[in-house]
């Protein structure tokens, strides 16, 4: 394997997510939705590959996550299992897969990894969805927790901005963290709230923190892979780097291969049989 700074090609497992926690060794997580992206991402070196819901966003062009449904995520989430060889392929469960009650949601659980082949799933919510979060573990199925900015629950806050600021807030994510953590999920997700209580959070619970827009205090960060490669343009959050201009680059390339087409310059003699 020619990962940039990885070594150690043995399949992360959510084990060894925690057991990164404990050495004080940060967990890098990106989202894919496709082999392709997956297999590159993968052959990286990332820790963690999560199949989000943000698919809805990225792939399909909706404005929220609300309407990807099970079968779409089982879609995404097979394809990028069969990219991902060393990462731990973490899935969302979509909007109303889980919500509705305990049964429902371990139903939809056992299908999605049954069909998917991915290695965990991710949740939104705290002491709402903890009983449907107990359930799964129970029926053996690794839980990533996923707290502060739930973009499934837009409607109800009505706004994308930073969570938990308030004091009663941020009471209520440390003391779902801690839930979620006794309960037996691997790790948490926290998303948009302030660096200092994310960092507090990493410290109050014994598995492992990933943080988007909450500083760096936390043990892992993911992002999503289109937004950070430049492919994505006019979402320009404060904790977004763009690490290359993809839009740019192909863009200007796809441009040529017509202006190529155009003026009959390919395919060339070479190119052809």
């Amino acid at each position: 394997m020619s990962g940039y700074l990885v070594s150690d090609t043995r399949k992360v497992t959510t084990h060894r997510f925690i057991e990164m926690k404990q050495r004080g060794e940060k967990i890098s997580m990106l989202t894919s939705y496709d082999f392709t992206t997956a297999t590159i991402v993968d052959g990286a070196g990332v820790d963690g590959i999560l199949v989000g819901d943000s698919a809805s966003n990225v792939m399909v062009g909706n404005s929220t996550t609300l309407p990807m449904t099970v079968e779409q995520m089982i879609y995404h989430a097979k394809a990028v299992a069969r990219g991902a060889k060393r990462a731990l392929v973490v899935c969302d469960m979509p909007f109303g897969s889980y919500q509705v009650d305990r049964k429902e949601g371990v139903k939809n659980a056992i299908r999605i990894m049954k069909e998917s082949g991915c290695d965990a799933l991710k949740l939104e919510g705290g002491a709402e969805i903890i009983d449907t979060v107990k359930g799964i573990l129970d029926a053996g199925i690794p839980v990533m927790g996923h707290l502060g900015l739930t973009p499934q629950s837009i409607n109800k806050f009505g706004t994308y901005a930073v969570r938990a600021k308030e004091e009663a807030e941020a009471e209520k994510l440390l003391s779902d963290a801690r839930l979620l953590d006794d309960a037996g999920c691997f790790s948490v997700v926290l998303e948009k709230v302030p660096a200092k209580l994310a960092a507090e959070g990493s410290k109050a619970i014994g598995v492992p923190t990933i943080g988007i827009g909450a500083g760096n205090g936390t043990d892992g960060q993911i992002l999503v892979v289109d937004d950070m490669l430049g492919m994505t343009k006019g979402f320009s959050p404060r904790f977004l780097r763009r690490y290359a201009d993809l839009n740019t680059v192909m863009t200007d390339a796809i441009g040529q291969y017509v202006t190529d087409v155009k003026d009959c310059s390919f395919p060339s003699e070479d190119e052809s049989y």
